[in-house]
């Protein structure tokens, strides 16, 4: 309880820090969004079309609309809320038998690295991101998949993809654990269901079942770069918009990841946790890797992923996170310092989203702990090869 108690008083103590900060996004959106639904009644504004959220997270902002708190602060406080339910995942997952270091000291230290991490503690505290809550709830999904679960865990997976597309970057997973037998193909149907029950309250307040059932879709047209400041292969072409090379990424995505799928399907490897933590940790950082159009956001499950696979396996997986973490936190802040530097930007707007580190050497990290991991991957499933 002590150690616990510590670790709550340190994350929230950390988070002081960044409360009053107002990011781009937050002014350009959130708060437009916020002060719409104040101004509207509340639930009652969710009849309009007037954001580019599903809406879960609305429903999350109109509660707090009702607050006696600023709106900065109401937005932030959802995401920290969150940051402690993923917290908690990330704890029970490591003290599951299953892993080695169930007891002792590791399933706590794994937690707080995770609340701790600088782009976790920025995300929602800073940015007024919320990463933290579709992450939270595929740390849920992934959980139960491991307490064998799985009508549970497909749950916890339409929650994150009802809060954010992202969460389909775990979604290879589920698919090995059913193609394996793992999880039976019913449970998959609690995804859609959960993130269609969640429109319910949205219908009802009469917002447009087209806008809601397309939200994805048009969020997804909303950027035709091959890269938004991620740190991934893109970073190292000298283009920054051309249709065949989406086509083609998105394609070659598609095809390692059914061809990592069917190696395991094939050789009939048995799925320990320690794979499966493994397989969402490889999926995390391959799949933003691979696809354009990434945000700099979209590596926070590898963020949170890496560290709870090098608590399990930290003599050949320990510098993983530390990469990853580097590359993320640095593909953050040409972002998050641009609030400091419009007078600087008006003089020459070349300027905008000028890297602190040169972003070839942020995607050639995340190349490095995507290689280790799944070289680590690859012994680990090959020692689980049935005959």
């Amino acid at each position: 309880m002590v150690v616990a108690t510590a670790i709550v008083l340190g994350a929230v103590a950390v988070r002081l820090f960044f409360l009053d900060y107002q990011s781009l996004d937050y002014l350009g959106f959130v708060q437009r969004w916020y002060e719409y639904i104040q101004q509207h009644g509340g639930f009652a504004a969710l009849k309009d079309n007037f954001a580019n959220y599903n809406a879960p997270y609305l429903y999350l902002l109109a509660a707090a609309s009702y607050l006696p708190i600023p709106p900065l602060l109401a937005v932030k406080l959802i995401s920290i809320v969150f940051d402690g339910l993923l917290g908690w995942f990330a704890y029970r997952i490591l003290t599951l038998r299953i892993f080695r270091y169930p007891a002792g000291p590791v399933p706590a230290a794994g937690a707080a690295v995770v609340v701790l991490l600088p782009t976790v503690v920025l995300n929602g505290s800073m940015w007024a991101q919320a990463d933290s809550i579709y992450a939270a709830f595929s740390a849920g999904g992934l959980y139960y998949l491991l307490r064998h679960r799985p009508w549970l865990a497909c749950s916890f997976f339409g929650l994150a993809l009802a809060f954010k597309l992202q969460a389909v970057f775990l979604f290879p997973v589920l698919l090995l654990l059913v193609l394996r037998r793992t999880v039976p193909w019913q449970a998959l149907a609690a995804i859609p269901g959960v993130y269609l029950l969640l429109d319910v309250p949205a219908l009802l307040l009469g917002a447009d079942p087209r806008s809601l059932l397309l939200v994805y879709l048009d969020q997804a047209e909303t950027y035709d770069q091959l890269t938004l400041n991620a740190p991934n292969v893109y970073q190292y072409l000298n283009v920054t918009q051309s249709d065949v090379l989406r086509d083609a990424g998105i394609a070659l995505t598609g095809v390692l990841v059914l061809g990592l799928i069917a190696v395991v399907v094939l050789r009939r490897i048995e799925l320990t946790g320690t794979r499966i933590l493994l397989a969402a940790a490889v999926s995390a950082l391959l799949v933003p890797f691979l696809l354009p159009s990434m945000h700099e956001r979209y590596f926070y499950l590898a963020d949170v992923l890496t560290v709870l696979v090098a608590c399990q396996l930290p003599r050949r997986l320990w510098y993983v996170p530390v990469l990853t973490q580097f590359a993320s936190l640095f593909s953050y802040l040409p972002f998050l310092l641009l609030p400091g530097r419009l007078q600087e930007l008006a003089a020459d707007p070349k300027l905008m989203f000028a890297p602190v580190v040169d972003f070839r050497i942020l995607a050639t990290a995340v190349l490095v702990a995507l290689t280790g991991t799944l070289l680590v991957a690859r012994r680990e499933f090959q020692r689980g090869r049935q005959s």
